[in-house]
């Protein structure tokens, strides 16, 4: 089974296959394929597989190219994890939007609209590729914003196109784990958007144990989600938000905090990264160990200006693993093998959520068999949880209008209308701002 990878040349890659490597099944992926337009990032990240598969037999081969066509053509998965405009794209839409007082964050807010005006076209000029080349492959995306670009490139792959994100993984893990359960045997009910859900509920054995968690502050305290958005605040909404909804609940604590680091969080990936790239290219280095020691830097600084914001100190231990290439992998065991599963994925409502239409891609637990995913009834939203699911998934329907339509106007209107920037005129300076440092953005008029 051939699996390639778009962004193969992204720090994160080796995640990926290192959890390709723990799968000895039959039907498992063996062969992969990575691309990129950076010959550079590839050869870099090839030598860190390399040393990942050194001890592991019948590894999955490895080729790179930076032909797009040729890496598609005969593949049975596709995982999309590209980042258009590198980590100084990200950088710039952090700074446009702090300059003006609100969030750059790359997936929320200012941040998360630039980010995705310049990703829309390139990830849907990639769903028409695999349509044409491999129209019987499976599209798992990574890229960000996940959502808005599942549902970008889903209306030329219909329900082909999956979305994944590590946010929901983690939170229902932290819960069970505070909780002394088996996360592998807990039920997560879990529903909103990319990045803005919450945990309803966690059954295990029939029995909703979250009530439990909620009623007992210490224990509520423990863990990530209580120390960052606080005991009192979760026992009032009665749910544990995912942790991207500090941005919204303490807006302007994070855009202050952001605005007194010392760098962004972009600009300090950029020079990770760029350290990272160059002291594997040099001669004799040990591309897995400087590999490792990156990714542990780079995993224990996750957040840290909402932490910080919060006085919720150092993040946990248990916390740093990572964790979407393990729901990637079971997403592609449950398809290819038809082991049926429960994951939780980005993938279009049908009927799921009653305020949102067919087509929106949200964010629930879902059964997975060898037809795709197929999203789980679940309860109503509170009315709260619902206003803001609509309004911030109006703002992606105005970013793929202004995508297609190549509308200024409609990119304002996208900015505009997101419940964290309150003014117009604010908007109109960001599209400003942006495209004046975003080359990939030069297609609005």
């Amino acid at each position: 089974m051939k699996l390639t990878i778009l962004g193969g040349g992204g720090f994160r890659v080796p995640l990926v296959y290192g959890a390709l490597l723990t799968d000895r099944a039959e039907g498992r992926v063996t062969e992969v394929v990575l691309h990129d337009l950076d010959a550079g990032r590839l050869s870099a990240v090839t030598r860190v597989l390399a040393e990942q598969a050194a001890q592991v037999p019948d590894a999955p081969s490895v080729t790179a190219t930076t032909d797009l066509d040729e890496a598609l053509r005969g593949a049975d998965f596709i995982f999309s994890a590209i980042r258009v405009g590198g980590l100084e794209g990200r950088a710039n839409d952090e700074r446009v939007a702090l300059a003006e007082g609100v969030l750059g964050q790359e997936t929320v807010g200012a941040g998360g609209i630039a980010y995705g005006l310049r990703t829309v076209p390139v990830a849907v000029d990639i769903a028409r590729r695999v349509a044409r080349l491999a129209p019987d492959a499976w599209v798992i995306n990574f890229t960000n914003p996940a959502g808005l670009v599942t549902e970008a490139m889903s209306r030329h792959l219909g329900d082909r196109v999956i979305g994944i994100c590590d946010s929901p993984v983690g939170l229902g893990r932290r819960i069970a784990r505070v909780l002394g359960a088996n996360p592998d045997e807990a039920w997560i009910d879990y529903v909103g958007l990319n990045h803005l859900g919450w945990v309803r509920g966690l059954k295990i054995a029939g029995r909703d144990e979250l009530p439990r968690l909620l009623a007992d502050p210490d224990l509520l305290g423990s863990f990530e989600e209580g120390k960052l958005f606080g005991v009192d605040w979760l026992q009032s909404l009665g749910a544990i938000p995912n942790e991207y909804l500090h941005y919204y609940y303490f807006n302007r604590e994070a855009v202050r905090s952001y605005q007194q680091a010392e760098k962004t969080r972009g600009a300090f990936l950029a020079d990770q990264q760029a350290r990272f790239y160059d002291e594997v290219g040099a001669a004799g280095a040990k591309a897995l160990d400087v590999w490792d020691r990156t990714r542990a830097e780079r995993e224990a600084t996750y957040m840290a200006e909402n932490r910080e914001a919060a006085g919720a100190g150092e993040r946990d231990a248990d916390d740093l693993s990572g964790g979407y290439e393990k729901v990637a992998l079971a997403l592609m065991r449950a398809i290819a093998r038809d082991e049926r599963t429960t994951l939780i994925l980005n993938v279009r409502n049908q009927g799921t959520l009653s305020v949102l239409d067919n087509d929106a891609v949200i964010e629930v637990p879902c059964l997975v068999d060898a037809n795709g995913a197929h999203p789980v009834s679940v309860a109503p939203l509170p009315d709260h949880a619902s206003g803001l699911v609509c309004s911030v998934k109006a703002v992606e329907r105005e970013v793929l209008a202004a995508a297609g339509s190549a509308s200024r106007a409609t990119a304002v209107k996208a900015f505009a209308l997101h419940p964290l920037v309150d003014s117009v005129n604010v908007a109109r300076k960001l599209v400003e701002g942006y495209t004046s440092v975003h080359p990939g953005l030069a297609y609005l008029k």
